[in-house]
């Protein structure tokens, strides 16, 4: 991930991790983009450590490959835009997808159920969907689709960029010093392992802690070990 970045160069470099925030915040083409691994790296060369790995790859090394200002407020607003613009889309393009017959893949109920959903957990989702790769790209949609209140979505999206664009890259900023330029490879996927565990253990615990959901999981699991209910029964 570093020489990734290392070889667009400064200037460049802080268009692509911007972009890649962007479209992995709100575009469903970037459902499959790095965005921890990304932010927390960028941290990391914004960082006086940064200057060693500069150094072993013969790149000049007066100061570090990004300044942070520039860095946390440019992937905080990519963020959030993106966010935003996926919320949009949602809101204008997803209700006339519904509107077509029931299919596999359009049901009218879903578009009740996002609302619903919304209403009731939409700004946990928010802010807990930043930290989930994949979810984060599709939450804003959903919240669109449920036709969330736009001010409502928008100040837990504030909050949900602030914590991750600005809280992951200042993890790797802060982190570098203790890792070392020799050990980032080795800790970086532990250490989004790590965010990723914390950040979605309060959705899972607010999930598991209502009965029908417990019963529903409880169900599935023993489906999948073919230990369900019988489908019929014998007189």
């Amino acid at each position: 991930m570093i020489e990734f970045i290392i070889n667009f160069g400064p200037t460049l470099a802080y268009i692509v991790i911007f972009g890649i925030i962007f479209a992995e915040s709100g575009l469903l083409i970037g459902f499959f983009l790095p965005g921890d691994s990304l932010l927390f790296t960028a941290g990391f060369l914004a960082s006086p450590a940064s200057q060693e790995i500069l150094l072993k790859l013969s790149l000049p090394a007066e100061h570090p490959f990004f300044s942070l200002p520039i860095l946390l407020i440019g992937c905080f607003l990519a963020a959030v835009t993106g966010d935003s613009v996926g919320y949009a889309f949602g809101l204008r393009v997803g209700p006339r997808l519904f509107q077509r017959e029931d299919s596999m893949l359009f049901n009218k109920k879903n578009v009740l159920k996002a609302q619903e959903f919304y209403e009731k957990h939409g700004g946990k989702a928010i802010v807990l969907a930043r930290f989930v790769p994949v979810i984060r790209t599709f939450a804003p949609i959903v919240a669109g689709i449920g036709n969330m209140e736009y001010r409502r979505f928008l100040s837990f999206n504030l909050f949900g960029g602030l914590l991750w664009a600005v809280g992951v890259t200042l993890a790797g900023y802060f982190l570098a010093e203790a890792i070392g330029p020799d050990n980032v490879d080795k800790y970086l996927l532990p250490i989004i392992f790590l965010i990723i565990l914390i950040s979605v253990a309060p959705g899972i615990y607010h999930l598991l802690k209502e009965p029908e959901n417990r019963e529903a999981l409880r169900h599935s699991i023993m489906k999948m070990l073919g230990r369900g209910p019988a489908t019929s029964e014998t007189n």
